[in-house]
C-alpha cells in the first residue's frame, strides 16, 4: 500500500492509501480500514493477510488515531473468510502457521488499544466473523448475516472463533453456530448479544458516524487504557486485575487530558482532547 501525507488539519485526509486487497484512509483521528476484494465477497487472501499486519501495525504506531472502523466493500460481504479458492497450504500446515492477532490480524490481537468498529455490510462468515469478534462495538445493516461454516468443509474456526465466540455470546447458542455451522441473520445476533446495533442498510453510514461521535467524544487515552485492561485481564480474578497497573492505565492517569477533563467539567464546557 502506498501511502499519502497531506496536512493533518481539520476535515482532510492525512493518511490514505489503496492495495490490491484492502483500503486505509485516516481522518479526523479515524482510520478506515476497507477489505477490498468485494469479487470475492472480500475474502481474504495471503497478500490481504499481510497488508492487514501491516495496516495494524501503523495504526498501533500512529497516536493520531483514536478510532477505527472497519469494513468490506460493496453491499454482499463484510468478508466471508479465508478465500479458499486457491488454498496454499494445508489445513494442518494453516493451523501450525504463526499469524499475529489471529485471523486477519485482528480477531485475537492484544496491541490493538484504540476502539474497533465493525461496520458489517453482509456476510460476516468464518475469518470474516472472527475478525468481527476482535472488535469492541459491531453495526449492522439488516441483511448481514453471521456464521463459522468451517465444519462443513472440514475444517474448524481456529483463528479466534472456537476461543473467542463461546466468550462473547451465551454457551449454547456459540455452539450451537459452530457446530453446524448455520448462519444467524442480524436480528438474531443483536438478540444474543453479538451485535449492538442493527439499522437499515440506508442508515448504517450514519449509524456507524453515531457511535465514531461518541467514541471521540471521550478521552482517547482513557479509551486505550479501558480497553487494554479488558483485553488483557478477563482471564484474572477482579482482585487480581485490580491490582495489575498496566501502562496505559498509568499512562491515562499522568495524561494532560486527565486534567483537561476536570477542568472541562468545572468549566462547563465540552473538553479539548490532545491525546497526551
Amino acid at each position: 500500500m502506498s501511502a499519502v501525507r497531506h496536512d493533518p488539519s481539520p476535515g482532510t485526509v492525512r493518511d490514505a492509501g489503496t492495495a490490491d486487497g484492502v483500503r486505509l484512509a485516516i481522518e479526523n483521528h479515524v482510520a478506515h480500514v476497507t477489505l477490498n476484494r468485494p469479487q470475492a465477497m472480500n475474502a481474504v487472501d495471503l497478500a490481504t493477510e499481510a497488508e492487514l499486519q501491516r495496516i495494524w501495525t501503523q495504526i498501533e504506531n500512529d497516536p493520531d488515531v483514536r478510532v477505527v472502523v472497519l469494513t468490506g466493500a460493496g453491499e454482499r460481504a463484510f468478508c466471508a473468510g479465508a478465500d479458499l479458492k486457491n488454498p496454499s497450504v494445508t489445513g494442518l500446515e494453516y493451523w501450525a502457521a504463526n499469524r499475529v492477532g489471529g485471523f486477519g490480524g485482528i480477531a485475537l490481537r492484544e496491541t490493538l488499544n484504540v476502539p474497533v468498529i465493525a461496520r458489517v455490510n453482509g456476510f460476516a462468515l468464518g475469518g470474516g466473523l472472527e475478525m468481527v469478534l476482535g472488535c469492541d462495538i459491531v453495526v449492522a445493516c439488516e441483511e448481514a448475516s453471521f456464521g463459522l461454516p468451517e465444519a462443513l468443509v472440514g475444517r474448524m474456526p481456529l483463528d479466534g472463533g472456537m476461543v473467542l465466540l463461546q466468550r462473547q455470546v451465551p454457551f449454547r447458542q456459540a455452539m450451537a453456530m459452530m457446530l453446524t455451522g448455520k448462519r444467524i441473520q442480524a436480528q438474531q445476533a443483536l438478540a444474543m448479544g453479538l451485535v449492538n446495533e442493527v439499522v437499515p442498510r440506508a442508515e448504517l453510514d450514519a449509524a456507524v458516524q453515531r457511535w465514531v461521535d461518541d467514541l471521540l467524544a471521550c478521552a482517547p487515552l482513557s479509551l486505550k487504557a479501558i480497553k487494554q485492561v479488558v483485553r488483557l485481564t478477563g482471564s484474572m480474578t477482579p482482585s487480581q486485575a485490580h491490582a495489575t497497573r498496566l501502562p496505559a492505565v498509568v499512562a491515562a492517569l499522568q495524561s494532560q487530558d486527565a486534567d483537561e477533563g476536570v477542568l472541562a467539567f468545572q468549566q462547563k464546557r465540552k473538553p479539548q482532547w490532545s491525546g497526551r
